[in-house]
């Protein structure tokens, strides 16, 4: 038996790595070259010290995914692009080709077609958008009084007036759509004085336009209509208003909007089988003391714990027969006048009368109503803090 030993094979000569080094050139430049597409790459590097020298260390490579508008002529890295907005065009400074045309201008509008002194407005394109009226008038000209240019007309300012007047009037199509302008002025300016949202405002606006549309109150004056809808869009967002508050905003007899409000709820009511009504379906809330309470409480200002007292007084309130005839105002105030004594708040049945508008005799009647159903009307935990004997009778 023969005994063989491995040898380790040794380092390559130099012939035969010279040998190797050509092959591979002769093979790379045998295969076809490829063209890559050039992207531009971010490299981040870091400093990093050394004993004997800075030397920097290449990390991860980012692309760079900005997109450039580059002149298919030239095709200049740094691209020299013209955009003139006169001729709404996009065009190289290099060698003047059009790269785009129609581009949007979007500058601010500063100018104006007044010849006033002081002219340099910086009024854009009018007013916001109001989506009830339409798209026909969305944009206004008006015409202001003074001098046309150097001339005047009629040699003074009154033929100015005139022709404003005569373009306010043909601006409009007839007197239905100036009536419908007007009304949703009212509306506007009647919201804005009693603080309520611009969404209540939209919603009456909306209930006048359909109700003017289908003429379903016909004979009714405008006015009435205007405080009908407030009324409803108020009940709508949870924020009822009463006829009274309504009334002296409008300058519209109770009478009145009582009578317009019995004869426009049918007509929103989804049972409504009337087929000129278009499914004009609108659920009205019906108003509740509760709903009162707390801007009531708020402007007594009362506490956190003596309106939530109130509240709490005004639903157990519900169910008594002696109440069931009266308006959720004087059960309101009456809750709100039972709860003050209760609790030792200082607050007087005429203090409660001028915030509720009921007079005070009609708070006391409702309060007597209250203190005979006292043990119903009052919860336990109020029982239990307060001394319910101590109420007065009256």
């Amino acid at each position: 038996m023969t005994n063989t030993t491995a040898v380790a094979p040794g380092p390559p000569s130099t012939a035969s790595l010279k040998a190797a080094a050509a092959e591979k050139l002769s093979t790379a430049a045998k295969q076809p070259v490829t063209a890559q597409p050039q992207r531009s790459v971010l490299r981040s590097s870091t400093s990093v010290r050394s004993d004997s020298a800075y030397f920097i260390a290449p990390q991860a490579q980012q692309v760079d995914l900005n997109l450039k508008v580059l002149c298919p002529q030239c095709r200049d890295p740094i691209p020299n692009l013209v955009e003139d907005f006169q001729q709404g065009d996009l065009v190289c400074g290099n060698c003047g080709l059009v790269i785009g045309d129609r581009i949007i201008d979007t500058r601010s509008e500063w100018r104006t077609f007044s010849n006033d002194e002081g002219g340099d407005d910086p009024s854009r394109v009018g007013a916001s958008a109001d989506p009830i009226l339409g798209a026909k008038h969305q944009l206004d000209t008006v015409i202001a009084g003074g001098r046309l240019g150097n001339a005047s007309i009629g040699n003074d300012e009154g033929g100015m007036r005139d022709l404003g007047r005569a373009h306010a009037k043909s601006s409009w199509g007839g007197k239905s759509e100036r009536n419908l302008f007007q009304a949703f002025n009212e509306i506007q300016v009647m919201t804005e004085h009693i603080g309520l949202p611009r969404s209540i405002s939209d919603i009456a606006k909306q209930l006048y336009k359909r109700v003017d549309d289908e003429r379903l109150l016909r004979g009714k004056s405008s006015e009435a209509i205007v405080a009908v809808c407030i009324v409803i869009a108020c009940r709508q967002e949870n924020v009822p208003r009463t006829f009274k508050e309504i009334c002296a905003l409008t300058k519209v007899p109770k009478k009145e909007v009582g009578r317009v409000f019995k004869a426009l709820v049918p007509l929103l009511s989804p049972n409504n089988t009337d087929p000129s009504s278009n499914n004009l379906s609108v659920r009205v809330r019906i108003m509740t003391s509760e709903d009162l309470m707390s801007r009531f409480c708020s402007n007594l200002g009362l506490k956190m714990e003596v309106q939530k007292a109130a509240v709490a007084v005004a639903n157990r309130a519900r169910d008594i027969p002696g109440l069931s005839g009266r308006s959720p105002v004087s059960i309101a105030a009456a809750c709100i006048y039972m709860v003050c004594h209760l609790t030792n708040t200082v607050k007087s049945a005429k203090d409660i009368s001028s915030v509720a508008g009921v007079s005070e005799v009609t708070i006391k009647n409702a309060y007597k109503t209250l203190y005979q159903q006292r043990s119903v009307v009052i919860p336990d935990d109020l029982k239990k803090a307060y001394d319910v004997d101590a109420l007065p009778s009256s």
